[in-house]
């Protein structure tokens, strides 16, 4: 689940332009060994979030987040549930996969390998509405959310979009300041204070800014694609340790 591109789900240019844009490109590397679906959901326009308020958002993307419950109740209907569940979103999408973990019941909770949230927000309120969102600790625990958020310098946060209070180092798996060598030169490393990944040596200059909003010394734009290599192996590895206690429960 995605945030950004056109938003009518029934106009076939703006689905098209959907499914080049992120869909394709985020399947090219999560879904090789899964079964992977994307839905399509009216999102919430970009100008919500510059608003900068909480209320106003929440407002604004009722809409979208009731669009993507039906859509995975549908989903998971049809699904083959001995399988492990993996949840991912990035930005706007990322908010939707919160709002799912609060909307999912606890059996569905149980099929639940990790849940990736991707440049978008975990809160202690979120966490404090539902068991379900139980941060990662480590490369390898199941049930558990992941959450990032990327920028130059902390003085670039976020906060309504990356002011989180959870955060784990995607390359190296660290939740404290232990930095992680990415690519050979950057230099990944967990912020803890603010809950945030810092990239030094990392220009992101692909990455242009957006209406002044989004990467102005915030890397929003990188989240699916900078880690994309250390996130298709790690859903692999959660993958298989759901597998694995499920035979050992048994």
């Amino acid at each position: 689940m995605h945030s950004k591109g056109k938003s009518s789900v029934w106009n076939p240019e703006h689905r098209a332009h959907m499914a080049d844009l992120e869909m394709k490109k985020v399947a090219a590397y999560m879904s090789p060994g899964n079964r992977f679906f994307a839905p399509f959901y009216r999102h919430t326009t970009i100008q919500a979030f510059m608003t900068n308020s909480e209320d106003t958002v929440y407002q604004r993307t009722r809409l979208a987040m009731d669009d993507v419950r039906t859509a995975f109740d549908l989903f998971q209907t049809k699904r083959d549930k001995s399988r492990p569940l993996i949840i991912a979103g990035f930005s706007q999408g990322g908010l939707a996969v919160v709002e799912l973990l609060k909307h999912i019941d606890d059996e569905t909770y149980s099929q639940l390998a990790a849940a990736y949230v991707l440049g978008y927000k975990v809160t202690k309120a979120d966490m404090a509405a539902s068991s379900h969102i139980r941060p990662a600790e480590g490369e390898t625990d199941t049930g558990v959310t992941i959450c990032y958020n990327t920028v130059k310098d902390v003085k670039y946060v976020l906060p309504l979009i990356a002011g989180s209070d959870i955060c784990i180092n995607p390359v190296n798996w660290r939740t404290d300041a232990t930095p992680a060598t990415l690519h050979d030169t950057i230099t990944i490393t967990v912020a803890p204070e603010h809950h945030v990944l810092v990239a030094t040596n990392y220009s992101a200059s692909e990455y242009p800014p957006f209406r002044g909003f989004l990467n102005v010394g915030d890397i929003h734009s990188c989240e699916p694609w900078l880690y994309s290599e250390c996130l298709a192996r790690n859903i692999k590895v959660r993958a298989k340790e759901w597998i694995r206690r499920r035979l050992a429960s048994r």
